[in-house]
């Protein structure tokens, strides 16, 4: 269901389209942080150009906009993981952008002609300090090792955090071997996946498993949390920025596109090159803990500063994100459910 913050939005959007007091912009948005207002904010007071925001659930949201065909008021749908852009992009949602200044701005491996990143996150492996070897964890392909048996903890199968993952492992080492990984991770469940990634984590220090892979923007989260439980989760936990001396570490994205029907396409670019801008990158950086999609950006985030440096896959996300349906097929027959 719509949220009655995303009924208000509706409103809004009919109120801005009466009035026509000035520029509007409006997003369908997937991205639910707190932190996200201020880089809404910063761009109004930049253009002058209002935000009408819709908020809501990724498939929702899609449904949305392909049930409003041509009468859709957005202009721009933003979400996160590289599988959701191209689920948006192949249902016809997107129209292409053509912008010097996101060509130079963002990296080709992390753009399509219709949908771009600005914003990466990590697929990392954590463990506990107290009973495992760093040395027993240092690539995805190690998390299927028998002598891992019983302490693996992940969240389902069927979630695009983990989909996109599996299609880095199939482009990397081909279907054959990615389903007997699979296999292998399965066999070594500590139990049956269930929550999210800080579930995961927090599983890992209570010693209910060894091991987990998490995003690394709920460990920094959990990193700069102030909550002394929080800190104590910290304390018991060590990372690895998994497969360093082969393909690099798996990472995913948030982006967003230009809808293909969009009434206010202008204004709907230059929101994109603002959110490839400095500034804009700071806040993906400093409010979420997020890498910058953006290279040469500069951050201020102590969590990140403490993870440190990482080479990271070069595999193109619009490559990433059509493999995910093949993903899936694999992980059931593995039996990650």
């Amino acid at each position: 269901m719509i949220s009655l913050r995303s009924a208000l939005g509706i409103a809004l959007f009919a109120a801005a389209s009466a009035a026509q007091a000035q520029p509007v912009l409006n997003i369908y948005s997937a991205r639910h942080y707190q932190t996200d207002e201020a880089l809404y904010a910063n761009f109004t007071k930049q253009t002058g150009i209002k935000i009408n925001r819709l908020d809501g659930k990724e498939e929702e949201l899609v449904e949305r906009i392909k049930n409003e065909g041509a009468s859709s008021p957005a202009d721009v749908l933003i979400t996160v993981d590289a599988a959701r852009l191209e689920i948006a992009d192949k249902a016809g949602l997107f129209q292409p952008v053509q912008s010097k200044l996101l060509e130079s701005r963002i990296p080709a491996n992390l753009r399509t002609p219709n949908w771009m990143a600005f914003s990466t996150r990590a697929r990392v492996i954590a463990y506990n300090k107290a009973s495992v070897n760093p040395d027993w964890v240092q690539t995805y392909e190690d998390l299927a090792n028998p002598r891992l048996k019983g302490q693996v903890c992940v969240r389902s199968g069927s979630h695009p955090y983990n989909l996109s993952l599996g299609a880095a492992m199939l482009a990397h080492n081909g279907e054959a071997k990615t389903e007997e990984w699979a296999r292998g991770v399965v066999a070594n469940f500590a139990r049956a996946p269930k929550g999210g990634d800080t579930d995961q984590l927090k599983a890992v220090a209570a010693g209910e498993c060894g091991v987990a892979i998490s995003n690394s923007y709920y460990l920094a989260r959990l990193m700069r949390s102030t909550k002394p439980e929080d800190q104590e989760v910290v304390k018991k936990l060590a990372v690895v920025w998994p497969n360093q001396k082969t393909w690099g570490t798996h990472i995913n994205v948030s982006g967003a596109g230009v809808v293909k029907t969009a009434p206010n396409r202008e204004a709907a670019v230059k929101f994109l090159e603002y959110l490839a801008s400095d500034e804009a990158q700071a806040y993906f950086a400093d409010g979420n803990n997020e890498w910058p999609a953006v290279k040469t950006a500069k951050f201020k985030n102590p969590a990140l500063d403490t993870l440190g440096d990482f080479r990271s896959d070069s595999l193109p996300i619009g490559q990433l994100a059509a493999s995910t349906v093949q993903a899936q097929k694999v992980f059931d027959r593995a039996g990650w459910r």
